[in-house]
């Protein structure tokens, strides 16, 4: 019998991809680009029938990798994707947890882990994360963390830190940082901390994404 959990991602699945096309109408952007350290990236790409402008669809890393990856964002993008063995990744106890199977790409940029968790094989994963590199529009960008996999204070303080103007932090947790960047989610049965598909699209009364991704500011970080 089904628990509440699956009920609910089953629910969520259903109203992110059948009002897809409808929600799409609110939005005044096409070409936007989620920098995620999950999978809320590509889910929202697939709640409002978007093309794919970001590598980090269907992926996710560790917090403090996340971190280093956006914060030197273009040198990180510009390294050669190297496919690793899950016994040699150092990310063991984050994979045992997460319940990944042995045959879920995992791969370097320099010191910086990658799961590609939706992906099957590693050619197929290096071919989208290369062709979705050239798509990024890097004047509407968001970069988007959340409290998954560990994350700790120190790791949230790096990114109220960082330079950029669209930062989004979604949480279960009251936080010691007062910033307009924390959007605090309730969740079901008590969790400690938010899954990517209990993170937001489309009007959600907690956090509006049609609003925010049409009143999103104009990067101009990365002008050269």
């Amino acid at each position: 019998m089904p628990n509440i959990e699956s009920i609910n991602l089953r629910i969520n699945k259903f109203f992110r991809k059948n009002f897809a096309n409808k929600r799409r109408k609110k939005i005044n952007k096409r070409e936007i680009s989620i920098i995620s350290n999950n999978c809320w990236g590509g889910m929202i790409y697939e709640s409002y029938y978007l093309e794919k402008q970001s590598p980090t669809a269907g992926l996710f890393f560790n917090p403090t990798d996340y971190l280093k990856f956006i914060s030197k964002f273009k040198y990180y993008l510009s390294q050669d994707l190297k496919f690793i063995e899950h016994d040699t990744s150092k990310n063991k106890n984050l994979l045992k947890e997460c319940k990944i199977s042995n045959d879920t790409p995992i791969a370097i940029l320099d010191d910086v882990e990658i799961i590609f968790l939706h992906y099957k094989e590693k050619e197929i994963a290096k071919e989208k994360w290369n062709r979705r590199i050239k798509r990024i529009n890097y004047e509407n960008i968001i970069f988007k963390f959340n409290d998954q996999n560990g994350c700790t204070e120190e790791n949230l303080e790096t990114f109220l830190k960082l330079p950029y103007k669209n930062k989004i932090f979604f949480t279960v947790k009251k936080w010691k940082f007062r910033d307009n960047s924390i959007i605090k989610i309730p969740q079901l049965l008590n969790k400690k901390y938010i899954w990517a598909s209990h993170e937001p699209f489309g009007a959600n009364i907690f956090f509006n994404v049609n609003k925010y991704i049409n009143n999103i500011k104009k990067e101009t970080y990365f002008e050269k």
